[in-house]
């Protein structure tokens, strides 16, 4: 599962990568959560990329409510082509979600320590992810998307099972814009390294949003005391 990552990068960084016009709306972004805007690149009906602002969180269009995206930030990649609310999008609407990285926790309920996930031959890079439009009784279209999980590499199953599918360079414009086979191929563990550096337990808290969020972790009780 991924439900917190990052985008610690500017928009014209964002741009040149993943060769889309800047849009004045993407900020550096330190602890993204569930439900929140965040920026996706997909092709447009001419057949161009963009970059577009979504929300977290996926509703299919047949819903009745937009909170069944709470339960959608995540699709499966090993089901994702079968379950109701996904296939259609794996078919017509997949995009890039951008991030420098993404957080996991390790540690029993109330001690937990997150952890900041990176690629270091990547600084910028991107999630598999498929994008919906949903439309409210009387109200205005809501855009929203999710992200496409698989099983986790060797480093991230030190602390986790699941991961975020993560693209190689050379696969965005497969992922984007290729035939269902071969994306689907593209749905599976990240071969490459990842670097796992444990942070501040402040980022936990969804409404922390500074690049505090990335800092060292605080000391253990003990360890404050010896330093006392």
């Amino acid at each position: 599962m991924c439900s917190r990552y990052f985008l610690d990068a500017d928009g014209n960084i964002i741009a040149y990568t993943f060769r889309v016009p800047q849009n004045p709306r993407v900020q550096r972004r330190y602890n993204i959560a569930p439900t929140q805007e965040a920026p996706v690149v997909r092709v447009d009906a001419g057949g161009a990329r963009e970059l577009a602002i979504l929300r977290w969180g996926l509703v299919p269009s047949w819903a009745k409510d937009i909170g069944v995206g709470n339960k959608m930030i995540n699709a499966r990649g090993e089901s994702v082509a079968e379950k109701p609310a996904f296939r259609e999008a794996l078919r017509k609407r997949r995009c890039l979600v951008p991030a420098t990285g993404f957080f996991e926790w390790e540690g029993p309920p109330g001690r937990k320590q997150p952890f900041a996930i990176t690629v270091p031959e990547a600084p910028v890079f991107a999630f598999a992810g498929l994008w919906e439009s949903w439309r409210p009784a009387g109200g205005e279209p809501v855009q929203t998307f999710t992200i496409v999980t698989t099983d986790a590499n060797d480093a991230v199953a030190a602390i986790h099972d699941r991961m975020p599918v993560i693209l190689a360079p050379g696969d965005a414009d497969t992922w984007l814009a290729g035939d269902l086979e071969r994306a689907r191929a593209l749905l599976k563990p990240f071969a490459g390294e990842v670097k796992l550096r444990p942070v501040t337990r402040r980022m936990s808290d969804p409404r922390a949003e500074g690049p505090e969020c990335l800092d060292d972790p605080e000391p253990t009780w003990g360890a404050q005391q010896r330093l006392l």
